[in-house]
């Protein structure tokens, strides 16, 4: 098995992910109608852009997401975020990952409701510990330049600002320390 078959069959079949108050649990159809309440908050879109999605809509979106990526060199991690014991669903954590780039792009959203508890950094952090393991060589994500919270978030898990700016956001990127990576082992 290739390092990228082992990527996906890791990510695709959900390799559980779990921190001291979190659950991040592989996105299924089935979490649709909840996270349109998490996600309903019209102020929440104003740094990720769009308006929130019904349910349906929601639900489709999310069978195309569970579905995994459609080009076949890049694997899709979404997760949604609940707390531990079975606790509400909070908010999700994305990574995007093309081996043959060695690169993950990550994203989060907390729902208002949950915001300002660290959630955001407590996922992020154990996604990017994960991706570390498989391993990738570059993590990056993009950050409206003010959202201050979201640019918190990533510093706090190593990534630092750059002066490459896409669709109006800063990338911020994390070199993981030197070792493999996803290319030297395809």
């Amino acid at each position: 098995m290739g390092m990228l078959d082992a990527v996906a069959d890791r990510t695709v079949r959900g390799e559980p992910l779990t921190t001291g108050r979190l659950d991040l649990l592989p996105l299924r159809v089935e979490h649709a109608a909840e996270m349109a309440r998490v996600l309903g908050d019209p102020a929440l879109h104003a740094f990720i852009g769009g308006a929130p999605l019904t349910a349906d809509a929601l639900r489709e979106r999310y069978a195309r997401l569970a579905a995994g990526s459609p080009d076949p060199a890049v694997v899709w991690c979404n997760r949604v975020l609940g707390l531990r014991g079975n606790g509400p669903l909070v908010g999700t954590v994305q990574a995007t990952i093309t081996p043959g780039r060695d690169t993950a792009e990550l994203a989060w959203v907390i729902g208002t409701p949950w915001q300002g508890r660290g959630f955001a950094t407590e996922a992020a952090r154990a996604v990017t510990t994960w991706l570390a393991g498989l391993p990738v060589g570059r993590l990056i994500a993009h950050i409206h330049p003010g959202h201050h919270a979201s640019a918190a978030v990533a510093a706090a898990c190593g990534f630092g600002p750059t002066p490459h700016w896409e669709d109006g956001e800063v990338r911020w990127e994390r070199r993981p320390a030197p070792g493999p990576s996803l290319t030297d082992h395809a």
